[in-house]
């Protein structure tokens, strides 16, 4: 029983999976991934918070007084992925995982008897502002996140050398995580997955939702694709196209 403790400790895809979890490829390749800086592009019901919730919870029990932020835009969402993903995985993780009993449950924080906490927060600057030495911050619908939000959560991860998961569908070509997806560098997980790669979606619906939605915003949701904003007068590549680092300032500060 130590042994296998030990081993679903050290790989979260065995405890995924010994809870009764069936991982689609990609998400076992998450669940087994060491990567601190994560960010999955993802189409709608294409299992993003459910893998998420296995990575959350396996922080918690695993690795005693950690401290785990799931972060969203709203609160109606950050306890929809609290209260609808995460706490019904862990009331349903089997006999077969070592489970920690939880001592205190509300509708958006769980404190387990191992030291470790589960907070889910809504995007206000206001509220988040007192956490520090975060282990796992989860940023869910990040592209509706607002960009100084995500700057003031970033420095909590700085002593603890804590994970950044970033999860959601495209919101257009702005904000960071359109940045971050683009033009992050190299020390990102990129992870994306449309709706035509998820087994759960099917064709049929799939169709029926390009000719309910139109192509745009179709694009949007289940193939992940950045559009261009509405309101935008130029194009993202316009704009782009016209920044030149290599032309030197006429003036500089000596």
């Amino acid at each position: 029983m130590i042994a296998s403790d030990l081993a679903m400790a050290l790989d979260p895809l065995l405890f995924a999976r010994c809870s009764g979890f069936h991982p689609d490829i990609w998400q076992a390749d998450l669940l087994c991934s060491p990567s601190p800086q994560n960010i999955l592009l993802c189409s709608r019901q294409a299992g993003k918070s459910t893998v998420t919730s296995f990575l959350a919870l396996h922080q918690a029990l695993f690795y005693p007084r950690s401290l785990i932020l799931l972060l969203a835009p709203a609160e109606r969402q950050s306890k929809e992925l609290f209260n609808d993903k995460l706490k019904r995985q862990y009331q349903r993780l089997s006999e077969n995982v070592p489970v920690v009993k939880a001592r205190q449950e509300s509708a958006l924080e769980m404190a387990f008897n191992n030291g470790s906490r589960i907070c889910a927060l809504p995007g206000k600057e206001a509220t988040i502002r007192g956490f520090s030495s975060v282990n796992l911050l989860v940023v869910d619908e990040a592209s509706r996140v607002p960009d100084d939000l995500y700057r003031a959560v970033r420095p909590m991860l700085a002593v603890s050398q804590g994970r950044l998961v970033l999860l959601s569908t495209p919101y257009g070509k702005r904000g960071f995580f359109h940045e971050e997806w683009s033009n992050g560098g190299p020390n990102w997980k990129r992870v994306k997955v449309t709706a035509e790669q998820c087994p759960r979606i099917s064709k049929e619906f799939l169709e029926s939702e390009r000719k309910a939605l139109g192509d745009r915003d179709f694009r949007q949701e289940y193939l992940c694709s950045f559009e261009e904003t509405l309101d935008s007068v130029f194009s993202y590549e316009a704009i782009q196209a016209v920044l030149d680092t290599s032309v030197k300032p006429l003036w500089s500060e000596s």
